[in-house]
């Protein structure tokens, strides 16, 4: 589409064949980010398994390369350095590793059971060096995998950590560079408990587990779910804020939590908030920092 106005200049359709060779008409796109390297476009087909790297420099003589990925490709993030796009195949229990500058699948990486990264959370493990992580919605895992190919090679797109979290239903881990902390959700899990608070690694010493914090509690709401999803850091990583998830017809909020002392900051409540999911800070997205 035009930037300004919206309208469509191409229409590309998405059906045709998955990669089990079976035909599939009405495949839906998961996920889309632009290349830092090329005019090129990544789209995540879901039911398909496939990655197509779309070249829009000349729409009437149109360029894609399709990749060969996994089922059923859903969200991802980049790595740090911004030529790794990481991708869940959440029915495949796999990550898909896309290098960027060479438009090739650069690995297929066996994780926990349907993972469901968001953007995932970029950090450099004390061991084993940059890594990117991801939860997952159907156990307690989280995934940490080495993405540093050129300095660590032995680690690079390996699982070579993985933590225990404190239930399934996971779908948004989150830390910030100037931080020490990562964030797991876990909003659907079927126990409350789980539900409505998050867990919090020290990033310097996972071995020591999780910490979890009440955050619907914090959030002092009536009845209704309250389910606890989506940490997002402010610019500066000093705050996180928490959507805390209701009915329609029930009271949600937005918690924001100070990052360093991980004690309740501040609560923010209004008619205009119902079920708020995602919340984006714009700096670190169009940074894709995460």
């Amino acid at each position: 589409m035009e930037g300004n106005t919206l309208k469509p200049l191409k229409i590309v359709g998405t059906r045709g064949m998955t990669i089990d060779n079976e035909y599939h008409p009405e495949p839906r796109v998961a996920s889309i980010v632009a290349s830092h390297f090329k005019p090129e476009f990544v789209i995540n087909a879901k039911e398909t398994g496939k990655i197509m790297m779309v070249d829009y420099s000349d729409l009437t003589n149109l360029k894609t390369t399709t990749i060969d990925a996994a089922k059923f490709l859903h969200d991802g993030g980049f790595d740090t350095t911004g030529r790794y796009f990481m991708v869940a195949a959440n029915a495949s229990n796999k990550v898909a590793v896309v290098d960027t500058k060479l438009d090739k699948l650069a690995a297929l990486v066996d994780v926990g059971k349907t993972p469901h990264p968001g953007r995932g959370a970029n950090f450099v493990d004390p061991q084993f060096g940059p890594v990117w992580a991801t939860g997952h919605l159907g156990d307690d895992s989280i995934s940490l995998i080495g993405t540093d190919p050129d300095k660590h090679k032995a680690q690079a797109w390996k699982v070579v950590r993985v933590l225990k979290g404190q239930g399934g239903g996971s779908l948004f881990i989150k830390t910030h560079p100037k931080s020490h902390n990562l964030w797991v959700d876990t909003a659907l899990n079927p126990d409350t408990a789980f539900s409505q608070s998050v867990a919090v690694f020290d990033i310097k010493h996972l071995d020591k587990g999780f910490v979890s914090l009440p955050i619907a509690k914090w959030a002092g709401l009536g009845d209704g779910a309250k389910r606890v999803l989506q940490p997002e850091y402010n610019k500066d990583g000093s705050e996180v804020w928490f959507s805390v998830w209701s009915a329609k017809d029930k009271q949600s909020a937005i918690v924001v939590v100070d990052d360093k002392t991980r004690q309740l900051k501040a609560v923010i409540k209004d008619p205009r908030l119902i079920t708020p999911t995602g919340k984006f800070n714009v700096y670190n997205t169009q940074h894709d920092i995460y």
